[in-house]
């Protein structure tokens, strides 16, 4: 999604929502939005109810406070994770000719609890804190590398030359994919998110397409393991039995979509703060020990995931009637500016105390790369302000920002004085 992206057509309302919920805005075109998300989405916790349904991509719900974001996310039994339920899933494997491929799911994202947890527990020791810091060093080094190839040039297209290579490359090598791939995996992740309309059947052609073009690299780890995540995948042992083909190429589309994007809009945003703010880049370079600090507000500030969900029953949630099969935005961006949370929300405060925020989500369904994604952030800005003379936005070239559910930065200019 661009700029110049097109507002969906309106769908009718359900007859049991009422007028006073309903609320017109398109998470994926909204034109405030592309120019500036966060100031838009500001706008929409003040004056949007905080659980609306908007009539945009074929009418959903949104949820906007901290407290329906927070308590959405722990019920996964009103709130599924199933876009396709595991009842639908067995009846349309069985309507399929044998030899046809395997219909991947991004699991354990796309799975509810007791499930959910079977396919997550092997995961957590792939990314655990102890497991994510021996990466250290090497993310220092691709950092510095990229930030020197553009330092003596004075200016740089900061997503493209930094942002998208750092975890991308950080992620394609851990997992054990082809670096030379690059650009034809991001053209996938791009194309899958970009969709505004959950349906299921074209969510599985693009699942599967995703897979395919892992698939040669997930045999050859198999038979030829290496010191990466798909040949430690093979390994393991899922509810006590080996790990299949099946079961890798569920694995693998969710890291493949995960990873291949969402640090790179937070890095996007974080780096658009720090050149608008003079002042926070000298208090950083004076004292780099605050630069988690930072890291953490920067997150709560400019928080972008939005993650979907589906109304699992009937219920009253939030004293709103919502409907089984319903569609529901967890739009954890509000909820990391909702002033019940925290004071003053739109400024950012090196200071800031309370409430930590649901960047990365609650509840079962938690980030299970948060730690990762916190030191790339903090490793990135701190050899920006290590290596970099003070750096401010191209006035030449204003930002540009897509929607969607990741809300993300497409191009952000950066300028210093070079030193020559």
């Amino acid at each position: 999604m661009t700029q110049a992206a097109t507002l969906t057509p309106t769908a009718p309302r359900p007859a049991h929502v009422p007028d006073a919920l309903v609320y017109d805005f398109d998470m994926f075109a909204d034109p405030a939005l592309l120019v500036d998300p966060h100031q838009r989405i500001l706008d929409l916790v003040r004056n949007a109810p905080p659980v609306f349904w908007t009539p945009r991509n074929g009418g959903h719900w949104m949820l906007l406070s901290h407290a329906a974001n927070f308590n959405a996310s722990r019920d996964t039994e009103s709130f599924s994770s199933e876009f396709i339920s595991p009842e639908k899933m067995k009846a349309l494997r069985a309507m399929m000719p044998p030899g046809s491929p395997h219909i991947p799911q991004a699991i354990p994202i796309n799975l509810d609890p007791p499930e959910h947890g079977k396919y997550r527990g092997p995961l957590q020791r792939v990314f655990s804190p102890k497991a994510m810091a021996l990466l250290t060093d090497d993310i220092r080094a691709l950092a510095r590398d990229l930030i020197l190839k553009v330092k003596d040039n004075g200016r740089c297209e900061f997503m493209t030359e930094i942002a998208e290579l750092l975890p991308v490359q950080v992620f394609l090598k851990m997992l054990g994919l082809p670096l030379e791939r690059q650009a034809e995996y991001r053209a996938l992740v791009r194309d899958h998110l970009a969709d505004s309309n959950l349906d299921p059947r074209k969510m599985i052609m693009k699942l599967q397409r995703v897979a395919a073009n892992m698939r040669d690299t997930m045999l050859e780890r198999r038979d030829n393991p290496r010191d990466d995540i798909l040949s430690l995948l093979w390994k393991l042992e899922i509810d006590g039995k080996p790990t299949t083909l099946e079961d890798m190429e569920n694995y693998g589309v969710l890291l493949f979509i995960a990873g291949l994007d969402t640090v790179m809009n937070g890095m996007g945003h974080g780096a658009r703060h720090l050149a608008r703010d003079q002042a926070l880049q000298q208090e950083l370079r004076r004292d780099p020990t605050r630069v988690g600090d930072a890291t953490e507000e920067l997150l709560r500030r400019y928080t972008f995931t939005v993650p979907p969900r589906f109304v699992g029953k009937d219920i009253v949630f939030d004293g709103v009637a919502m409907k089984k099969g319903e569609k529901v935005m967890l739009y954890l961006p509000a909820a990391d500016l909702d002033a019940k949370e925290y004071p003053d929300p739109d400024r950012f405060d090196l200071q800031r105390e309370g409430k930590p925020h649901i960047a990365f989500n609650a509840g079962p369904h938690r980030c299970l790369g948060s730690h990762l994604a916190r030191l790339e952030l903090q490793v990135l800005y701190e050899e920006m302000l290590a290596l970099l003379p003070a750096f401010r936005l191209d006035p030449q070239h204003p930002p540009r920002f897509h929607g969607g559910h990741v809300v993300g930065v497409d191009t952000l200019h950066l300028v210093w004085d070079a030193q020559v």
